[in-house]
């Protein structure tokens, strides 16, 4: 079942063999976080590859006396400091739970050595490529769309988001103030 829903979220990717997802399976172990618990704090260096069955979590970046929200994870899908999981070099990023959750974990020896297998070296770079992508696009974004089309695109991209998440966290994601979102909002309504 574990095997199937990884292979599901990542066929996107790259369409691996349930095998491949199989292997995966057996170095991960489920671990469940708290709302608002710390799961890789600031000044640390990454331990593990992460993937959300159940929740979300958000990495954060400590600026000018608060932290700033430079992106979410929701179900089905990867969530860790990447930076440094594959430089294994402490970094700034602190990653939260936003929600309880529940997820299963790869310690990054484990990460590293199925990246070495073809199928599994395959997997890791559409997937960085992928978060790439993701990574620009957003920047892109932020430089050339308003408050409440990035908004918007943030809607669709997590539909639902501002039933799980806490407006704070959506607002500074977005580059705004608290206040600015909840006048976006109620544009809306």
């Amino acid at each position: 079942m574990l095997a199937q829903t990884l292979k599901q979220s990542f066929d996107h990717y790259f369409e691996a063999p349930i095998e491949a997802w199989l292997e995966f399976t057996e170095f991960c172990e489920p671990i469940q976080f708290k709302k608002d618990e710390v799961i890789k704090a600031q000044g640390t260096a990454e331990r593990y590859f992460y993937f959300i069955i159940e929740g979300s979590a958000g990495v954060f970046l400590w600026k000018n006396h608060n932290f700033v929200c430079l992106d979410f994870a929701l179900e089905k899908s990867a969530c860790c400091d990447y930076m440094s999981l594959l430089t294994g070099e402490s970094t700034e990023l602190e990653i939260v739970a936003l929600e309880k959750s529940e997820m299963i974990r790869m310690p990054r020896a484990e990460f590293h050595r199925l990246g070495q297998k073809s199928v599994g070296r395959v997997i890791m770079q559409m997937t960085a490529e992928a978060s790439f992508i993701e990574k620009q696009q957003q920047q892109i974004e932020l430089l050339t769309k308003s408050a409440e089309e990035r908004y918007h695109i943030l809607q669709k991209r997590f539909p639902g988001i501002e039933l799980r998440i806490a407006q704070k966290h959506i607002a500074s994601y977005l580059g705004i103030t608290p206040q600015s979102l909840s006048r976006l909002r109620k544009q809306q309504a």
